[in-house]
């Protein structure tokens, strides 16, 4: 069920993300990478790269961030939880 919503996920940031961008006036490669790195996953990072290699390098590092941090912080947070 986990990987179905990563892959849902994945798609609807890699379709919709462009639109999103042009109506929000964001045209700097480098935010539309970090954007889609973090919410679209793998597969908006594929789709980072072929908007351009920067956007690419950076959807790259936000989702790298986001996995470490996801790591290192979640278990705190489940333990100040439960």
């Amino acid at each position: 069920m986990t990987t179905g919503v990563v892959v849902l996920t994945g798609m609807i940031g890699a379709l919709f993300g462009p639109i999103i961008f042009k109506k929000l006036n964001i045209f700097d490669d480098r935010v539309k990478g970090f954007i889609l790195g973090i919410s679209a996953h793998g597969i908006g990072t594929a789709k980072a790269f072929k908007i351009s290699q920067k956007c690419g390098a950076f959807a790259t590092l936000g989702l790298g961030l986001t996995g470490v941090l996801t790591a290192l912080i979640l278990p705190y947070i489940i333990m100040f939880i439960f």
